[in-house]
């Protein structure tokens, strides 16, 4: 008899990818996108949207239709060299380089920093890293229990506390929006588009995908329809949670204005709102939201991360690696977070559009008969420009390149530029597939891949 699925599950599983995906970038990039936006912050917010709610909704999606056990099985339809590089590239980025390190260095910064003086020195945050991925560390050595810990309890308290300030915010908002900044004068839903990059949700989405398809599949509940419906629900309730959440502190930073002016990045301007309302008791707040948001996210990432490194690795166990990556996290972490920030925008210009490709050549699969030419041809094209762009927000631009794509690829300069090629890349793939006129035999290989 089919095993039917608890719904109570299904909504405990919803706040757990909720809060898996919610970090502290998606607690600052917001704020602060509603502030520049000003009056055009519903057209930037929807942008941001996009690629901070609908895109990793459909990568999660995609991994469940796949029926892949991991990325790299995925990816590796288009070959198995990019099926590995594109993989590591990616947990690497979303774990001990860039993602994991930030999750710790936000909290400080926006959580605790507030609270020390001026002159407190590297200390405060070196024994706050140390803490801080200790309890991360401790969580992701029982990855089984992690449904339990963070959709039970840690989600709610999140939720909780940043209900609270939200609902302040749109009974009594600070001001009306202001004017938009330049950046958001024109083209404010693609530059909001482009924001929703930095939450990294895209490339977690893959990785998170694996946590919700793993935590079915514990309970007994192994044919693919029911764990594709389990998947749809889950995602479409951390999806609607975060849409709403998003919106929300985009309104709270474009009224934020009026009351403590124009600011240079989100924590800021969460700062100066909880402060605004609340006095000190909203630095409190504060620190427990993003702490709350961390703390979800930092787990589920090194979980994901260890899990991966350690069927990479079989002779090192998953709770070294957990520990290793910890560590390293730490480590990492104290480089500060504009430089975390610096370091990590090139790498996700050059990946970020690899793994868009890869999500709807997924949903594409049966259509284009599990084709590698056009996997292969179409994320290739695709790298050939994201490339371009990643060497270009990384300062090293190559010399009359930058000019010609700008005036000749539609789109480039609004960091699109790489979707026509993607586009063209995948035709060309199709027609070499139609003209070499695969055997059946060869039509059940891709389907297997």
């Amino acid at each position: 008899m089919k095993k039917s699925i608890p719904f109570s599950y299904v909504i405990i599983t919803g706040f757990m990818l909720f809060a898996l995906f919610f970090g502290a970038g998606n607690l600052i990039f917001p704020a602060l996108l509603g502030q520049s936006s000003g009056t055009n912050v519903l057209t930037a917010n929807l942008g941001f949207i996009i690629t901070g709610v609908g895109l990793p909704l459909l990568g999660i999606l995609a991994f469940a239709i796949s029926g892949k056990n991991d990325l790299q099985d995925l990816a590796s339809r288009a070959h198995p060299i990019f099926g590995l590089a594109f993989t590591v590239i990616l947990y690497l980025s979303i774990g001990p380089l860039f993602a994991m390190p930030r999750t710790g260095t936000v909290s400080y910064e926006i959580g605790i920093q507030p609270f020390l003086s001026p002159d407190a020195g590297p200390w405060p945050l070196i024994i706050y890293s140390v803490l801080f991925f200790g309890i991360t560390c401790f969580f992701s050595l029982k990855p089984a229990k992690i449904v339990d810990v963070v959709g039970k309890y840690l989600t709610p308290a999140l939720l909780i506390s940043i209900a609270v300030l939200i609902i302040t915010v749109l009974v009594n908002p600070i001001g009306s929006p202001q004017e938009p900044a330049e950046a958001y004068s024109s083209n404010a839903f693609f530059k909001g588009f482009q924001e929703g990059y930095l939450t990294m949700d895209t490339l977690a989405a893959f990785v998170f995908g694996i946590i919700v398809i793993n935590s079915v599949k514990n309970i007994g509940i192994t044919d693919r329809k029911s764990i594709l419906g389990f998947t749809w629900k889950a995602a479409v309730i951390a999806a609607i949670l975060l849409a709403i959440i998003y919106t929300s502190l985009s309104y709270l930073g474009a009224t934020s204005v009026a009351g403590i002016g124009q600011l240079d990045n989100g924590g800021a301007v969460l700062a100066g709102v909880s402060d605004f309302y609340y006095g000190s008791l909203g630095n409190v707040l504060l620190g427990l939201i993003v702490l709350g948001a961390c703390l979800t996210t930092s787990i589920g990432l090194v979980t994901a991360c260890s899990s991966y490194f350690s069927r990479l690795f079989p002779k090192v166990s998953y709770n070294v690696i957990a520990v290793v990556l910890s560590v390293f996290s730490a480590v990492i972490a104290n480089a500060g977070l504009a430089n975390i920030i610096t370091f990590s925008v090139p790498v996700l210009t050059i990946i970020y559009p690899l793994a868009i490709v890869l999500i709807f050549l997924t949903f594409l699969h049966n259509v284009i008969g599990g084709s590698r030419a056009v996997y292969l041809i179409s994320l290739l094209f695709t790298f050939a420009v994201s490339l371009m762009e990643g060497l270009n927000a990384a300062g090293i631009p190559i010399p009359g390149v930058q000019e010609f794509l700008t005036d000749n690829l539609p789109m480039y300069s609004l960091g699109l530029g790489w979707l026509l090629p993607a586009i063209i890349g995948a035709v060309i793939g199709y027609i070499i597939y139609l003209v070499t006129k695969p055997s059946q035999s060869e039509l059940k290989k891709a389907d297997a891949r």
